[in-house]
C-alpha cells in the first residue's frame, strides 16, 4: 500500500487520482480548503484522510503533513495538483491578480513540498508529482501569466530532481494538455476584468 498526499483533491485531476489510488488499495491524504468537499466528491473510505489545507498557508501545510504521518506513518507520493488559471493578456493582469496566482501555483507548491520533504528525506524514499501544464513550456496568447507560473514549476522541479536524487526521492513534472475535467469552471480559472481593446 502506497500513501498519497494530494493537494486540490476535491475536483479535477486531484479527485480522479484520489479515486484511482483508493481503488488500487492505496491510502490517500486528500487535501482541500474545505475537506467536506472531498467527502462529497469521493465518499467515505477507510484509507481516505480528508485534511483542510490552503496551500498558501505554510503552517497549515506543516500540520497537514504531520497528520499524514500520524495516520499512515509515511508519505510515499506527493501530488502537487492544487492551482488555478488566469485568463487575460499580460498587460491586462493586475498586480494583485498576478501575486495571488503565484501565491497558489508557485509559492503554495513550494510550501507544501517543503512541509513534506523532511519526512521523505527521513524515510529515504518518495516521489513528488508536480503538476505543470502544456503552458509550462510553450506560451499562448491570453495565458502568459498562468504559463509563467508553470514555467516556474518546471524550473523548480528540474532542480529538485537533482537535489533529491541522493535521498531516493524522485520528481516528475506532469504537463497536461486538454483534458475533460472541470478545470474551466469558475473555481479553477479567473478572468482578468481589465480589458484593453487592442487585445480583443
Amino acid at each position: 500500500m502506497k500513501v498519497w498526499f494530494i493537494t486540490g483533491a476535491s475536483r479535477g485531476f486531484g479527485a480522479l487520482i484520489t479515486k484511482e489510488a483508493l481503488a488500487a488499495g492505496d491510502a490517500v491524504v486528500a487535501t482541500a480548503r474545505n475537506p467536506k468537499t472531498v467527502i462529497e466528491q469521493i465518499g467515505e473510505h477507510p484509507n481516505l484522510l480528508p485534511v483542510a489545507l490552503d496551500v498558501t498557508n505554510e503552517e497549515q501545510a506543516k500540520e497537514a503533513a504531520a497528520l499524514a504521518i500520524q495516520r499512515f506513518g509515511r508519505i510515499d507520493i506527493l501530488a502537487n495538483n492544487a492551482g488555478y488559471g488566469l485568463l487575460g493578456a499580460v498587460e491586462e493582469a493586475t498586480n494583485s491578480e498576478i501575486e495571488a496566482l503565484y501565491a497558489t501555483n508557485v509559492f503554495g507548491l513550494l510550501k507544501v513540498t517543503r512541509a513534506v520533504l523532511p519526512h521523505m528525506r527521513r524515510q529515504r524514499f518518495g516521489h513528488i508529482l508536480n503538476f505543470s501544464s502544456i503552458g509550462g513550456y510553450f506560451g499562448y496568447p491570453g495565458w502568459g501569466v498562468y504559463g509563467s507560473t508553470k514555467c516556474a514549476v518546471e524550473g523548480l522541479s528540474e532542480s529538485l530532481a537533482t537535489e533529491l536524487a541522493p535521498f531516493g526521492i524522485k520528481v516528475t513534472i506532469v504537463e497536461p494538455g486538454c483534458f475533460r475535467t472541470d478545470c474551466l469552471n469558475d473555481n479553477s480559472w479567473a478572468i482578468s476584468p481589465a480589458t484593453i481593446a487592442d487585445y480583443v
